[in-house]
């Protein structure tokens, strides 16, 4: 089936753009902590321009709907909200730790990943991800956010090699040292749009879109910043 498709993510430290046309994708990345909305529509322009097309030649329009940072995630939804209202395309959210775990998955062909997301306040987002025949993944942990040592005390004991992604491992690395399950390191330290475009293309193929007025984020801890703001207990 051809389809187009441009994904993009704000989600982390890392902003990333990404465009697929049929088997072919166009990609730009870089880690950008404070410069999401500087950079993310000049990418957007750049592997349109690349591939010789305009929003409204695509399909769909994907983007990393969380979790990660607060602002990052609004940032990405709501230009991702933007773009597809203008050209009346339909939206597709990635989850953020799933798209990790591509990640993992197209740099070491390898099919069983743990996700560990920085979320500060001493917690991380949390998930383990098996990757089925039909290229989806499956929860073997559902996504959370929770304090590291936590992760590692619940952590059962299993003969499966785990895959790290995230900077979750690195950041609370003695805690989640603990846990039970055997581990192997990765370089994957961010989600990244190139992925999400490939895990939006299946939920495109299963007819799994929302229009852009539905699009909505994952913070799982969606309390937090609105009980930062002034007035707010």
């Amino acid at each position: 089936m051809s389809v187009k498709i441009l994904a993009l993510d704000t989600a982390t430290e890392n902003c990333s753009v990404a465009l697929l046309v049929d088997d072919k994708v166009y990609v730009r990345s870089e880690v950008a902590p404070r410069d999401h909305t500087k950079k993310v529509l000049p990418m957007v322009d750049e592997v349109l321009k690349e591939a010789g097309m305009g929003l409204s030649d695509l399909d769909a329009l994907a983007f990393g709907r969380g979790p990660g940072s607060f602002t990052g995630v609004r940032i990405g939804i709501g230009i991702a909200q933007g773009l597809a209202f203008g050209a009346d395309l339909p939206m597709i959210g990635v989850s953020t730790l799933e798209a990790m775990a591509q990640g993992v998955y197209r740099k070491h062909a390898v099919s069983h990943v743990a996700t560990a997301i920085d979320a500060r306040m001493s917690e991380v987002y949390w998930g383990r991800f098996a990757r089925q025949d039909d290229g989806t993944w499956t929860a073997a942990d559902a996504e959370c956010v929770m304090p590291p040592q936590l992760v590692a005390d619940e952590s059962v004991t299993d003969e499966q090699l785990w895959f790290m992604a995230g900077t979750g491992w690195d950041a609370y690395s003695a805690q989640l040292a603990e846990v039970k399950f055997n581990t192997q390191k990765s370089e994957v330290l961010f989600p990244d749009a190139e992925d999400i475009v490939q895990l939006a293309k299946i939920e495109f193929a299963k007819g799994n879109t929302v229009d852009a007025e539905e699009a909505s984020p994952v913070y799982l801890r969606d309390t937090v910043a609105w009980k930062k703001l002034p007035g707010r207990e």
